[in-house]
Formats: structure tokens, sequence, C-alpha cells
């Protein structure tokens, strides 16, 4: 199935986006649901909550008075932390429980209001935050909920920042105003699914394009994802989009150590559940002596393509790679001329599907440049 985060402030919006990709076909998960769900009367976690913060959250009925609880539980860190103590488990529990039960090809989204504060962004194929100001929000809680505004304002608060939601984004919607269309987000989860689901990539024409300054962060999300389903294994971002301001495809490269080829072989699987399917094995051109042997896999979100190349730490071929993108930041002569290089064979090659024939023509350049590589290395490629 294909696992995404949804996620965004209080009073942002985020059930009425969880709705609309209901009603295309998403299986939600909706984990304030569950929270009341773990704190029903009978419940363990119900007793638990009362002895933690008193009678007094509770209703005349001996129900849960969840607006008495928020005003003790938000008023520090420390009385936060114990009503999460309590009823996160629980909540992850029937999480698991609800997630096991989807089809195996649904798009499966989890609305979770502290997906940042839990730091669990990676733990998903996609994430996707909305976002409306602050003002926006307050009168959402204030005038549709009822809410004190003192209370409110302690919820915004104790939440995440807009930053901090920014970083783990790869999905932004901003809800502030017009409730924003999904249809186009819709058909990449839909593509997204079906490349993991078959172990397929997301592949295309090779065209260059200025550099973006979204590179960067883009890479750090999806590089974290790697390490996560890596077993925290060390991803270097390499490649033209590692290197700024130049021009580029618009694919991001990695490489991910591994001991040797049987290891990279053991992760085929888990990388490929976690949205980076096995595209085979591969001999890098060598620059020099040694082994330049790899696997390649690459990403299934037909949104954000990637390749991700599993390299033996401290061998040639991942030397190189850190070598030649090290220099190509250092020199700017170097950087303008692979730029108009890439450019042209792009035009060259529009037509080219897989990009391999992009590949094999600036060969050439490539291998010119080692001598150059070296020197700037001082002699030695490291």
């Amino acid at each position: 199935m294909l696992r995404v985060g949804l996620t965004g402030g209080i009073g942002s919006g985020k059930s009425t986006i969880a709705k609309l990709l209901a009603d295309k076909g998403a299986v939600v998960i909706d984990a304030d649901k569950l929270a009341r769900e773990v704190l029903e009367p009978g419940t363990e976690g119900f007793r638990e909550v009362v002895k933690a913060f008193g009678d007094d959250v509770l209703n005349g009925d001996g129900t849960l008075n969840r607006a008495a609880l928020a005003a003790k539980a938000f008023v520090s860190d420390e009385a936060r932390q114990t009503l999460n103590s309590i009823t996160h488990p629980r909540i992850g529990a029937l999480t698991g429980q609800r997630m096991a039960e989807a089809p195996d090809d649904a798009i499966v989204v989890h609305d979770i209001p502290l997906l940042v504060e839990r730091d669990i962004a990676a733990a998903y194929h996609l994430v996707i935050v909305v976002y409306a100001d602050v003002e926006t929000r307050l009168r959402r809680l204030v005038g549709s909920r009822g809410m004190d505004r003192r209370d409110a304002e302690n919820r915004i608060a104790a939440q995440a920042t807009d930053e901090q939601r920014r970083a783990v984004a790869d999905v932004w919607l901003d809800n502030s105003g017009e409730v924003p269309d999904v249809t186009g987000l819709w058909d990449r989860l839909v593509g997204f699914e079906k490349n993991v689901r078959t172990q397929s990539y997301a592949s295309g024409s090779p065209i260059v394009v200025p550099y973006d300054e979204r590179w960067p962060v883009q890479a750090r999300r999806v590089a974290r994802r790697i390490s996560v389903a890596a077993g925290g294994r060390r991803v270097e971002h390499i490649g033209s989009t590692s290197v700024p301001g130049l021009a580029a495809k618009d694919v991001l490269d990695f490489q991910l150590a591994v001991e040797d080829m049987a290891t990279a072989d053991s992760l085929r699987e888990t990388l490929g559940q976690a949205g980076f399917p096995y595209v085979g094995p591969y001999e890098d051109t060598p620059r020099g002596d040694g082994d330049w042997s790899k696997r390649l896999h690459a990403g299934a979100d037909p949104g954000r393509r990637v390749n991700l190349h599993l390299r033996v730490e401290g061998a040639p071929n991942w030397r190189w790679a850190i070598d030649f993108r090290d220099w190509l930041r250092h020199d700017a002569a170097a950087r303008a001329e692979y730029a108009e290089l890439k450019l042209e064979l792009s035009q060259r090659f529009a037509a080219d599907s897989n990009g391999f024939a992009y590949g094999e023509a600036k060969e050439p350049w490539t291998e010119a440049a080692v001598a150059r590589v070296v020197a700037y290395k001082g002699g030695q490629v490291s």
C-alpha cells in the first residue's frame, strides 16, 4: 500500500483535505478519531487520564470533558507530555491495526496532527502539509468550534512551526482561503501506488532545467527516507542537483553506503517497499583501478524522480561521486562548461525516454575531467 502522512496545524483544515481524498478513494485513518477512541469510558487510557489530571476533566455523566482536559494538558510541556505518554502508544497500536486491515493496493492517508512533533515523516512514502495562517486558524477555532481564544492560542503554540512543517512537506497545500483542488495530487498518488505495487520507477526524458533552490531541501527529505528504510545507513546527495547553481535534470541522485554488494542485495525488497524499486546490477564507468560495481534503484514517485546508487562506502566509485561533486562545487568555470554541455545534449536527446543515450554522450567530457578532479584533490582522488 501507499502510506501518505497528512498533517498541519490545528484549524488548518486537514479534515477538509482528508475528506476530499477519501471521496477520491483513499483509505483515511484519522488520528484524532483514534485519540477519542482510546479515551472512551471504561478503557485503560480513560482511567489513566483521570488518574493523571483529576476528576474535574469529566462531565456530569462520567464521560471525558475534552475541553477541560485540553485546558489542563496544554498549559505546560510536562502536562502535554503526560497526556501524550498515555495516548500515543495506544493510538499507534490502533493505527497499525487499521493499516493492516487496508487492501494491498490502498492509498492510506494517515491524518495525524503531530507528525512533525513525533519526527515520523520518513515513515511515509509522501507527506502532505495543509497550511493556513494563524489568524485564519484562530478564527476557525473560536468561531466554528467555539474554543476559548486563549486555549486556541496555547494549542497552536504547542505545535510545530510552519518552518518545521515545510521541512517535511513533499506537498504543501495552502488552505487559508479557497479549498485547494486535489485532483492533480490524487493522480500523483495513484501513479505512485501503482509503481510501488508493481515495483516500477518513474522515468522521463533528460530535460535540463536551471538550478532549483528547492533541490537541497527536497534532497534532505528523500535522503532521510532512504536512510530510515536502510536501517540508518549513510546517504550522500550526489550528481548535478547537489551542485549549487548548476543546471541539471530535475532528478535527485543519491548514493547509499553498504558494506558489500551482498548487503546491497539484502536491502532490495525493503527499499522497494519504501518507494525505491530495484533497477539492476551495474558497473560504473571505471575512472581508475578497483571495483566499480553497484546496485541501482530509482524512485517510484511520479512527482519526484530519484536515482539511488548502492555502492560500497570508500570504494573507488563511492569516492569518485563525491570528488566529482565537490570539484564542480569548487570550480565555477567547470560548472559553466558542464552546464553548457548538458543543455546541448538534453536538446539533442529530448526523445530519449530513459536518459541512457544522454548519459553516454556526456562520457567523453567526464573522462576528460578525471585529470582535473585529480588536480583539484592535490594529485589523487580521495
